[in-house]
């Protein structure tokens, strides 16, 4: 009897071995997807996606499209954020800065400058943006901005 008990100990000792590997693995792919690196921004997680009617109205219009910045007469960046020109100039149109990169990336955020200098990542060329005033653009618009562009970015 002592044998066959150290076997089936064995054996349980064995089942429980693999189920806490089992345990682990579930618990180390759920973690899979999370924020990767602390200065990495979290994705957005309220508020909806923007039209990009809103995008021009709430940011472009009143933060952007003006007199020393991005109007027609400044053109900062080489880019003009004025409503009938705004979004000819920005979708898969390839940053000054940074050409490895679009103005905005349809569907993908983190390869869209414009995300970038908002955020102000530190791997943007120049400042932050709003250049008067960096970091301002309150979090909901940003969220909606990038909820726009994880929708593929439409001419809505």
């Amino acid at each position: 009897m002592g044998a066959a008990g150290n076997a089936g100990g064995r054996g349980g000792a064995l089942l429980l071995s693999l189920f806490l590997f089992a345990l682990a693995t579930l618990l180390a792919l759920a973690a899979c997807g999370t924020v990767k690196t602390p200065t990495e921004p979290p994705a957005p997680t309220t508020g909806t996606a923007f039209t990009f009617s809103r995008v021009q109205a709430e940011i472009f219009t009143p933060i952007c499209a003006k007199a020393g910045c991005h109007d027609a007469a400044t053109a900062s960046g080489g880019q003009v954020l004025a409503a009938g020109r705004a979004y000819g100039e920005i979708v898969r149109h390839p940053a000054q800065g940074r050409p490895d990169l679009n103005r905005i990336e349809p569907g993908d955020p983190e390869r869209s400058y414009m995300v970038k200098k908002l955020r102000g990542d530190p791997d943007i060329v120049g400042n932050q943006m709003p250049f008067d005033a960096p970091g301002s653009l309150p979090r909901e618009k940003l969220d909606g901005l990038i909820g726009w562009i994880l929708a593929g970015a439409p001419n809505n």
